[in-house]
């Protein structure tokens, strides 16, 4: 009488272990197990029923620009254009995937009959046996690859083409797998745990030449929120700097701009989680760390504050600018022409912040003494005071304004010649 614990496993059931581990194997594991399969006797001995072959529409890299590879590569292969692919054959626009190892395409063709009929046999061969099951399980895992492949490049085109995370679209392996299964052409089961195994072990080139890992491509609904929001307290320095925003989005407002601009629909408390998850502090906390440096993003290169730079460098457009004198400036010097770089201020450097709807004509009265300054004006009259600007179509006075406060806050004290409050 058998013990329970040695009853023989399914035969079924094993060959789906050994296909679950064969699922998992790293790349260099299956180009190497490819190569040693193929260079061993016994594939010799099948040939007459084997025909080596690639999988129908699959593309290796070797094809296009024919690189020497002399070990397998990590990555499973790479996304491109076809318009960058082939320019100026009118190739569609679609995307096309280039396998980087012939190995990774490879597809064996069996003449069943005459493979059933030798099996038969008695005196078969156990060795060419377990060759016959290492090319099904090669087999096997390409065409699932393949399939899996195509299917992420049609659901995620638009995010590979721009590389913008904000066009990544959530995606299971369960979606996947059921949109393969409706395919009557692929005789690969594609239940979720195969898929899950291969996109564990798999990574990809992207159209810009980032290496990704194939997982990444199956983003949950949060991690596709986390872009979104994100980006709008990204831009919500680009607002504050622009004037059009005057303090830092609270929640409320980010999940107002998601639902209005991008239809997500988030609660207040989920943009907070995630807001926690990536480490962005509250809007109080952000609107503490808008200090001057930041609140300057953006302005152009400092530039001699000189009749001749006026009329070249600096518009005759509405704007905010900022006027530092020579003592205790720090710049750094260009040697081939008077734009400067512009370096992080000393609060004594800075003597004067101002706007106007035309930037040359007010600073030109600046120059000239016309503006009914004399204390800024002493300090342009040695002809080495700087200015640099940023244009702001609409809302420049409340720009200044803005930009006076964050000054004030950060230094603790209004620029020298700054008589009151903008």
């Amino acid at each position: 009488m058998q013990h329970p614990n040695n009853t023989r496993i399914d035969a079924g059931l094993l060959g789906k272990i050994v296909l679950a581990r064969f699922l998992e194997l790293p790349l260099r594991a299956v180009d190497r197990l490819v190569t040693q399969v193929e260079s061993a006797a016994g594939f010799t001995a099948l040939r007459p029923w084997v025909t080596v072959g690639r999988l129908e529409g699959a593309q290796v890299v070797q094809d296009v620009v024919d690189p020497h590879q002399t070990q397998a590569s990590p990555i499973l292969g790479e996304v491109r254009d076809m318009k960058n692919l082939y320019p100026g054959t009118g190739a569609g626009r679609g995307l096309m995937f280039l396998y980087h190892r012939d190995s990774y395409a490879r597809e064996y063709r069996f003449d069943e009959e005459g493979v059933n009929h030798m099996m038969s046999k008695p005196d078969f061969p156990a060795e060419l046996a377990g060759v016959l099951r290492k090319l099904r399980l090669i087999n096997t895992r390409n065409r699932l690859t393949h399939a899996l492949m195509r299917a992420v490049l049609a659901s995620q085109a638009a995010y590979l083409r721009s590389g913008q995370p904000l066009a990544l679209l959530p995606l299971t392996q369960a979606e996947i797998s059921a949109r393969l299964r409706s395919e009557s052409n692929l005789v690969v089961v594609a239940d979720p745990g195969r898929i899950s195994r291969l996109v564990r072990v798999l990574s990809i080139a992207l159209p810009n030449g980032e290496t990704m890992p194939l997982g990444g491509l199956f983003p949950k609904p949060r991690q596709v929120y986390c872009h979104f929001v994100d980006h709008v307290i990204k831009r919500e320095k680009t607002w504050m700097l622009q004037g059009v925003l005057w303090e830092p989005l609270t929640d409320e407002a980010i999940a107002a701009i998601l639902e209005r601009e991008y239809g997500i629909r988030l609660l207040r408390r989920t943009v907070a989680n995630i807001r926690h998850d990536l480490a962005i502090p509250d809007c109080r906390n952000r609107g503490q760390r808008m200090n001057y440096l930041a609140a300057t993003e953006g302005f152009s290169a400092l530039v001699p504050l000189t009749p001749q730079a006026l009329r070249t460098a600096v518009p005759a457009q509405p704007g905010v600018y900022e006027i530092r004198a020579a003592l205790g400036s720090s710049v750094a010097e260009t040697k081939g022409g008077w734009l400067e770089k512009s370096a992080p201020p000393g609060p004594h450097s800075i003597v004067y912040i101002g706007s106007s709807g035309d930037l040359r004509k007010r600073l030109g009265d600046h120059l000239r003494g016309n503006s009914d300054n004399v204390l800024l004006y002493n300090h342009l009259a040695d002809g080495a005071a700087r200015v640099r600007f940023r244009l702001v179509s609409e809302g420049w006075r409340w720009a200044e304004r803005d930009l006076y406060r964050v000054f004030c806050a950060t230094f603790g004290t209004p620029p020298l010649c700054n008589r009151m409050s903008p």
